[in-house]
């Protein structure tokens, strides 16, 4: 049965998702290597009440890149320092299947989730960029339905290692000199397409059992890889309508994989600006936009077509034909430029910064954007919402302090966390170890 309680992600990215945020008078202008800084946004988000934050990635960076991108924490590592120094939230991060081995993927994140007890996270994505691949020492990208073919496999084993340890496994009787039962071990011998993974994985599961899998390819093949594998998906910023249309979709995929509408969260991406009046949040959402000059938006918009110079192009008029440029991978971004393009007549000035600072119906007072949250949560677009925050720390305060209490009040989102894993707070089984149910299946064989 559907959780009756809204649920919320912060996407943590440095000074925020505006790639002009840097330039905001509140703004931490190193924020994405300040851990003070970073642990700070975190407690505000656990203060919040909030399911998890989240910590993207990428693995190959140029003069074009967003300025959060150029120097920041490798995520894993900086999600290990903030179970520490928080109790409640969840913790997730980026992690690369196209660059990454199943075995250090199931380890990392299964040491975070024992450290965190419970309350690890992976965002399993398919790299989508040419200058990774030469990082790892290759010329180009595989094909995108490639990639995820790979991912499909990749993800396979990694929850096949995470169950290499039944739960009761380790018994540690000093009088007996038990340690553990060695018929509780077992190893993956997994034999593939792309992989051949023994195991067993040297770490046993936490309370949550696997940490949670989140994903985020909007594209027909990313949906069908999130209805098989995730347990939430990030869904790319639309209309009220097209949230309702990709949430059924992907509940009915997931249907046809055998799993219940329940089991998988669907999460579009939202970046509210509040204000304490409506024409105040005006006045942000233009003060953000105007931070962004032209020449940087272009560039980053530019890595949706193969990072190709867009500024010799007319930036007023119609929009250039660079369709042919689009690059393999970003299939969701570049149809929501089409959209753009088609619906609005929008010039290339005008889709690049607007990319940057979506005009929406998240752009309100604090009762506006309680009110649209409830619509789309009530309506059958959403199980919660990935707060992309376009300046931090004060998009998340705004939310924290203006929204959060309007949503409780209404009984609309939690007041306490309910319970202490990250699977737990965001109403999702713990997944069944694979291995405890043949081995309980056999002993009853043997019995019978």
């Amino acid at each position: 049965m559907r959780n009756n309680k809204i649920h919320i992600g912060a996407f943590l990215s440095g000074t925020g998702w505006n790639v002009a945020s840097w330039k905001h008078s509140e703004a931490i202008t190193d924020a994405s290597v300040n851990l003070p800084y970073l642990k700070s946004l975190t407690k505000k988000a656990e203060e919040g009440k909030m399911d998890f934050v989240f910590f993207g990635d990428g693995l190959y960076i140029s003069e074009k890149s967003h300025p959060n991108f150029l120097v920041r924490f490798e995520p894993l590592t900086l999600i290990a320092a903030l179970a520490m120094e928080t109790e409640n939230i969840g913790l997730a991060a980026t992690l690369s299947a196209s660059f990454s081995e199943p075995y250090n993927a199931a380890r990392q994140f299964a040491s975070i989730d024992r450290l965190s007890n419970g309350r690890a996270g992976w965002n399993v994505v398919t790299s989508a960029l040419d200058g990774t691949q030469r990082n790892y020492g290759g010329k180009q990208l595989l094909e995108h339905d490639l990639r995820y073919k790979i991912a499909d496999e990749f993800v396979e084993v990694v929850k096949g290692l995470w169950d290499s340890w039944e739960d009761d496994a380790f018994i540690r009787n000093k009088e007996s000199g038990n340690f553990f039962d060695k018929e509780k071990l077992h190893r993956l011998n997994y034999e593939g397409e792309f992989f051949s993974v023994q195991g067993p994985l040297n770490i046993d599961r936490s309370n949550q059992g696997h940490p949670v899998v989140f994903q985020a390819g909007g594209s027909k093949t990313g949906r069908e890889f999130a209805a098989r594998h995730a347990d939430a998906v990030f869904t790319w910023r639309s209309t009220f309508e097209e949230a309702q249309e990709v949430y059924a979709n992907i509940k009915k995929l997931a249907e046809g994989y055998g799993r219940s509408p329940d089991e998988i969260l669907i999460l579009p991406e939202i970046g509210p600006i509040i204000g304490n009046t409506a024409e105040e949040a005006e006045a942000k959402y233009q003060e953000i936009a105007n931070l962004v000059d032209v020449k940087d938006a272009l560039n980053f918009m530019s890595r949706y077509f193969s990072d190709i110079d867009l500024t010799k192009y007319p930036l007023d008029g119609e929009f250039p034909d660079i369709w042919g440029y689009a690059k393999n991978g970003w299939d969701t971004h570049i149809t929501q430029i089409k959209l753009m393009v088609m619906e609005r007549k929008l010039s290339l000035r005008q889709v690049a910064i607007e990319l940057n600072t979506p005009r929406h119906e998240f752009i309100g007072t604090p009762e506006h954007v309680a009110n649209q949250l409830q619509k789309w949560f009530e309506g059958g677009a959403a199980d919660g919402f990935m707060f992309l925050v376009p300046v931090l720390p004060t998009g998340l305060n705004d939310f924290v302090d203006g929204v959060v209490p309007i949503l409780q009040e209404r009984g609309l989102y939690r007041t306490e966390y309910e319970d202490t894993t990250l699977r737990g707070n965001l109403g999702l089984r713990v997944p069944e170890n694979r291995n405890s149910l043949v081995h309980f299946k056999s002993t009853n064989e043997v019995k019978g």
